[in-house]
């Protein structure tokens, strides 16, 4: 039968590891220059020990030499004269975890010129010894101090083990900069260094810094079996994407990732930010940026009250900021958001100032009749340009009455406003999407052209116009925003399929296009940007992908950077858009807009539209909405996928 501890036993341990403990604190706890003194007194001890060991090992006469006033005198002399040479050298001053190879070569440095300082005092001392005497006290006192260290560097960690449990680290990268990490952090009382891992095969499998090298694919079983706690990215040159894979893949083990800055970044010349660099989208997508508007559309604002609906948008803020270079008398800005408005307005003001013209903020919505007309009245509006509208297709299609209502009841609010406020123009601007819609936010848009070109046919004073361009680059819901957001968290870029292609524009030179066609309308017109030749989406995945400075990840290059989803094609979402309904289209003075003769409704049957739509949505009946637009608009058919919320729209 085990026989328990006795209580002196357990006392005697207690008070022994309590005395490390104080000890140990008492040592770390050192002050900077009681750390040099100790150094000091530890290179002059050697220093005796070294020179009576040397004369020992060579069978010298210790006892003669030492045995008399000028032998002891000597001795004294030179451990003094080491002690100056060392902090001299300022060797006290070099850190334990900093010694490396040429923290070694001043100690060397010092063991030489003390071994000097020996052989000249012997000779003045009238004692000489063999020149070998000399040479193999330099060498040992070298070996001995160069020892010294490295004991002090071990007998220092321990130490801080016993203080606490020390964060255990796991180095990302064995190349310099993870080297000088590991050597810095062999000491630190928070954080114990535990092995690297490294992608170079040359390195795997050594031993660096006194820690093994492993391969960074085994690292989640490095990381549960050393018991790592962090770590840490020691390659500055290690892209974003790959460090974020790294982070996903030790995630469920808990593990934490820290990334090192690069030297740049600690030194303050770059800011800690994303890798990711502003890139000019009329480069990324091959475009020449045209000029802005003409002087005739500058012109036909000049001197005249312009609102902007939806002028807290992407395409509706660009409207304001061109708009108020024409000089118009007052802008009126029209807007849902309340948060879109603020911001539009606050980075307007500065502008308008300069300009001197009057800046006006309405919060509203477009469908509420009595709120634009008092708009337009109030402020006695000449020119309308209509941006507002839900564009995005996924959640105009999940909630249809809603975007109905907005798009198609809310344009014809506001088309028939403007026409009986006396408005010199209405412009819309409309999307390619309207185009034979797959989408409950194509057909409403194709709607929205349908009531103004009725209103157009029926308006003796207001010209209206619409303007039908594709994705503008950089507006909310366009598929650059969303790349540059998937890449910078890593990847993977999702495409919803491979030959899924798309025309891009600018917003600064769709918005100069509207503007310039807006300004030589005659009433009725739909005309269509130049696009140029439609983007295939996997093609500009790639390209983003490359402009970044990352690789494409796929079967032929499995280690790379990125990789690129394909997650299948949404609710209503077409494969190709298309710009022009019928055949042709006719230029006009402009080489960037073309115009479309399209076939319109009667007066009849939009009002039979708008009435039968204004009864699905009072009865929220979105299947009775979606009717409305499947009679009306050519080529409509609602995508059978779609989710479908009558209450909610």
């Amino acid at each position: 039968m085990k026989q328990p501890k006795s209580a002196p036993r357990v006392a005697t341990k207690e008070w022994y590891g309590r005395t490390r403990k104080r000890v140990s604190a008492r040592v770390i706890g050192l002050e900077r220059s009681e750390k040099r003194v100790v150094f000091v007194s530890v290179d002059v001890i050697l220093t005796a020990f070294a020179y009576c060991m040397t004369l020992f090992l060579l069978g010298d006469p210790i006892g003669a030499i030492l045995g008399d006033w000028v032998g002891l005198l000597t001795l004294a002399l030179l451990l003094i004269m080491t002690g100056v040479t060392s902090v001299i050298l300022k060797i006290p001053n070099i850190r334990l975890n900093a010694y490396d190879a040429k923290g070694i070569g001043w100690v060397g440095v010092l063991a030489g010129i003390v071994a000097v300082m020996a052989a000249a005092l012997h000779r003045i001392a009238s004692a000489p010894l063999a020149p070998a005497t000399f040479v193999v006290f330099g060498l040992m006192l070298f070996v001995l101090l160069a020892a010294a260290r490295l004991l002090m560097l071990e007998v220092l960690i321990s130490f801080y083990r016993m203080q606490g449990k020390r964060c255990r680290v796991l180095i990302y990268g064995a190349g310099t900069t993870g080297m000088q990490l590991a050597r810095a952090l062999v000491a630190h009382d928070k954080i114990e260094p535990v092995a690297f891992v490294d992608d170079n095969p040359s390195l795997q499998n050594l031993t660096i810094a006194g820690l093994p090298v492993l391969r960074p694919v085994d690292i989640e079983a490095i990381a549960a079996d050393r018991k790592v706690e962090r770590v840490l990215l020691a390659m500055p040159s290690l892209s974003r994407p790959k460090q974020t894979q790294i982070a996903r893949r030790l995630q469920a083990q808990g593990v934490e990732v820290q990334a090192l800055p690069s030297f740049s970044q600690l030194i303050g010349q770059e800011p800690l930010v994303e890798k990711l660099v502003p890139l000019s989208p009329a480069r990324m997508m091959g475009r020449e940026i045209v000029d802005r508007q003409s002087d005739r559309a500058a012109r036909e604002f000049a001197g005249r009250v312009v609102m902007v609906t939806g002028g807290g948008g992407s395409i509706g803020s660009e409207l304001c900021r061109q708009v108020l270079g024409c000089a118009p008398k007052k802008l009126v800005i029209f807007e849902l958001s309340e948060l879109a408005l603020y911001e539009t307005e606050k980075s307007l003001a500065p502008i308008a100032q300069d300009a001197g013209v009057e800046l006006v903020a309405v919060l509203g919505s477009i469908t509420e009749a009595r709120l634009v007309r008092y708009a337009i009245e109030t402020h006695s509006v000449d020119v309308v340009l209509h941006a507002a509208a839900y564009k995005h297709v996924t959640l105009v299609e999940q909630n249809p009455l809603v975007g109905l209502a907005n798009n198609v009841l809310g344009t014809w609010t506001l088309a028939r406003e403007s026409a009986r406020a006396g408005c010199e123009r209405f412009v819309l601007v409309s999307s390619d999407k309207a185009v034979r819609p797959t989408n409950v936010m194509g057909a409403s848009k194709r709607l929205a052209e349908l009531v103004v070109q009725d209103l157009s046919a029926r308006s003796n004073r207001t010209i209206f116009s619409m303007v039908r361009f594709g994705n503008v680059i950089g507006s909310s819901g366009s598929v650059i925003p969303l790349f540059k957001d998937q890449i910078a968290r890593g990847g993977p870029v999702t495409v919803t399929h491979r030959d899924v292609t798309r025309f891009f524009m600018t917003v600064e030179e769709a918005v100069s296009l509207v503007l310039v066609a807006g300004s030589m309308a005659q009433g009725g017109e739909v005309y269509v940007l130049d696009m140029g030749n439609p983007v295939r989406i996997w093609g500009l995945a790639e390209h983003l992908i490359a402009e970044y400075g990352y690789t494409l990840r796929d079967e032929d290059n499995p280690d790379g950077d990125i990789a690129i989803v394909e997650i299948g094609l949404k609710p209503g979402e077409k494969l190709h858009e298309e710009l022009v309904i019928g055949e042709g289209h006719l230029t006009t003075r402009h080489e960037k807009i073309f115009c479309v003769r399209e076939a319109a409704l009667s007066e009849i049957e939009v009002a039979s539209a708008i009435r039968s739509l204004r009864e699905a949505l009072a009865t929220g009946n979105s299947d009775a909405a979606a009717a409305v637009a499947a009679r009306w608009v050519e080529g409509y058919r609602r995508a059978e996928a779609a989710d479908t919320k009558p209450l909610l729209g």
